[in-house]
């Protein structure tokens, strides 16, 4: 099972339409701290854990607590130019998707 780590609802709505396969998307809600990361993702230790985060500030800050908490997680990036995950074009999207070994549908029209 592969769980995806977003920052909020709009980001897991964005991408969960795109998702061919079953995953499990979590949402931080923003920046978080060790303690309710841990509390987070210690259900799903031993899973593939895939980090996609805004590429803001927040997002960084997130990413280096996730480095250190959990090491073993992958990190996957959209390019600055978009800023936010639920700003990123479908298509963008699907291809980092793919790039993380995630399952996505075949017919995706953009909207």
């Amino acid at each position: 099972m592969k769980v995806i780590v977003v920052e909020g609802i709009s980001d897991k709505l964005r991408i969960a339409p795109l998702i061919a396969e079953p995953v499990t998307i979590l949402c931080t809600n923003g920046t978080v701290s060790a303690t309710r990361l841990e509390e987070l993702l210690l259900p799903y230790e031993g899973q593939d854990i895939i980090i996609l985060v805004d590429a803001d500030s927040s997002g960084e800050k997130l990413r280096k607590l996730v480095k250190r908490e959990f090491p073993e997680a992958s990190h996957f990036y959209i390019d600055r130019c978009y800023k936010e995950v639920a700003a990123t074009p479908l298509s963008i999207l699907k291809d980092v998707l793919i790039t993380a070994n995630i399952q996505v549908k075949k017919l995706l029209i953009e909207g």
